[in-house]
């Protein structure tokens, strides 16, 4: 079987290196993304780059399009098929890779406009997969030649791929993270105002809570705002 180039496996380390940085940044999910495809595509020299994530709100389960480069933004927007459809169904349900030599002639593919449009030719298509072999979504690589993807270079993307469903996880339970703390900031303020609105106006807790509640509702402003504004007026 034919070697990848020291050079080669250099790109890939830049790869996973570069995406480990974002596990720890600040970037947004959407940003994360974006750059899991952009370098993806630079270290393997693919023309397209594509990453789909598994949609667990939605019964039965949805694998949405999520970030990808030089794709029109007709194609990127909105795109979600079921878990069974085409070859990123097969692949996030069998949690395996899929090779097409030519995605114009294999059956599997379903995006044959686009692959025309775009002049695309060959794909490999791998799970971004976390612990205990769970699917998280699918990374696909396209060529605009025909290519015979090397078991080496199908390893070495799948080890993007799974760096990449890392960093995907680790944003999304850093967003659900923040938001958990901010409603318990939300509610600690709540908490505090209450105990000002009984001292200063007589009421009860349940009293004060429903003033607070109903003038966020007639501001259009959160109930920690006002709750906010409460605790400032007491300490002028």
């Amino acid at each position: 079987m034919e070697k990848i180039s020291s050079k080669t496996y250099n790109k890939y380390i830049k790869a996973l290196t570069d995406i480990s940085r974002a596990i720890t940044s600040d970037l947004y999910l959407e940003d994360i993304l974006k750059l899991i495809v952009l370098v993806t595509a630079k270290v393997t020299g693919v023309e397209i780059c594509s990453l789909w994530l598994i949609d667990d709100g939605e019964t039965p389960r949805k694998i949405r399009l999520k970030a990808t480069q030089a794709i029109e933004p007709e194609y990127v927007k909105d795109r979600a098929i079921s878990m069974d459809e085409g070859v990123v169904g097969f692949v996030a349900t069998n949690n395996q890779p899929l090779i097409l030599k030519n995605v114009l002639e294999d059956p599997r593919f379903k995006e044959k406009e686009m692959a025309r449009k775009l002049s695309l030719v060959s794909m490999v298509s791998v799970p971004l997969e976390v612990k205990d072999e769970k699917v998280i979504g699918v990374l696909n690589c396209f060529t605009s030649e025909p290519h015979d993807f090397l078991e080496t270079e199908v390893n070495l993307i799948k080890a993007v791929a799974n760096q990449a469903a890392v960093a995907i996880l680790n944003t999304q339970f850093m967003v659900q993270t923040k938001v958990i703390q901010e409603e318990l900031e939300a509610r600690k303020l709540v908490e505090r105002a209450k105990e000002v609105l009984m001292r200063q106006r007589n009421m009860t807790g349940e009293q004060a809570y429903r003033w607070i509640q109903k003038r966020a509702m007639d501001s259009r402003k959160s109930i920690g705002h006002i709750a906010e504004a409460v605790l400032l007026s007491d300490e002028l």
